[in-house]
């Protein structure tokens, strides 16, 4: 998910979106201990989105 794809979201929205990325890394990490995950860049993908949803979210607080 790019930056500029939040900006456009509510801040349930992103919470929301936030949830979602945790479980999907929680899946990729099981995936990846049972020898299950074809696409080992996914996880980082992931772990970056998460970030990127919590600097977005962080700087709406900053803003209020």
């Amino acid at each position: 998910m790019k930056a500029n794809e939040l900006k456009g979201l509510s801040t349930a929205e992103m919470v929301a979106k936030e949830k979602e990325f945790k479980e999907e890394l929680f899946n990729l990490r099981f995936q990846l201990a049972t020898g299950q995950l074809e696409n080992t860049a996914r996880i980082s993908e992931v772990r970056k989105s998460i970030a990127r949803i919590k600097t977005a979210l962080r700087q709406e607080e900053l803003q209020k």
